[in-house]
């Protein structure tokens, strides 16, 4: 199977499991929609929904934001891991975006990468699913899964974001990369393959990948 004929197997696949694709980090607006990525840093979605409420009920705006400490701050967010590192890095953006953007957070890939703790994972998240620009995020999920199912080498995430956007059509990059981290999580989980579930990997998977199942 080609590379392309695989690309749409995994469309079609996937969008009768998922049609629907709700944003998994609970947030209102593009700001607190950032907080909660940048916390998402090698914590799960789910540890991250269970700590920001507690964050937002005291600042969901950078105004708010900065009249926190950084040390408040890292109290509240320490469950997620990095607490110094990602603390310091929420009450500086949040000072940058109240300087240079008037409390508003960029639609732009380049001015969020500029802001601290925010790498271009997090700014492709952002800017796919707050302002609704294409852009193809790719995860722990997204990198095992194209690399298992052929459609990239799994040489690293730039090469796996580049091939992602080659092979499926750009309408669908702000869907389908969810779609693709649904799938993972729930079909073909890292730590223990699912073979027998795992039906794309079965149907579409590397020589590698289905020995590895086996």
């Amino acid at each position: 199977m080609t590379k392309a004929n695989k690309a749409n197997y995994i469309v079609e696949e996937l969008e009768k499991l998922y049609p629907e694709t709700r944003i998994p980090l609970d947030h209102k607006d593009s700001y607190t929609l950032l907080i909660a990525v940048l916390l998402s840093a090698q914590c799960t979605d789910k540890r991250v929904n269970l700590i920001t409420p507690a964050l937002f009920n005291l600042a969901d705006n950078p105004f708010d934001m900065v009249k926190l400490t950084v040390k408040e701050i890292r109290e509240i967010i320490r469950p997620c891991g990095l607490s110094p590192k990602k603390s310091q890095a929420i009450f500086t953006l949040s000072e940058i975006l109240i300087e240079k953007y008037g409390g508003e957070v960029p639609a732009s890939f380049e001015q969020l990468e500029e802001l601290p703790g925010v790498g271009h994972k997090t700014a492709s998240v952002v800017m796919a699913q707050a302002f609704n620009v294409p852009a193809f995020p790719v995860d722990t999920h997204i990198h095992r899964l194209l690399t298992r199912w052929g459609i990239t080498s799994g040489k690293n995430v730039v090469q796996t974001e580049k091939d992602g956007k080659k092979w499926f059509d750009e309408v669908l990059w702000n869907k389908i990369h969810l779609q693709i981290i649904f799938y993972g999580r729930e079909y073909s989980p890292s730590r223990s393959p699912k073979f027998d579930v795992d039906f794309i990997t079965r149907k579409i998977g590397t020589a590698k990948a289905l020995k590895e199942l086996m």
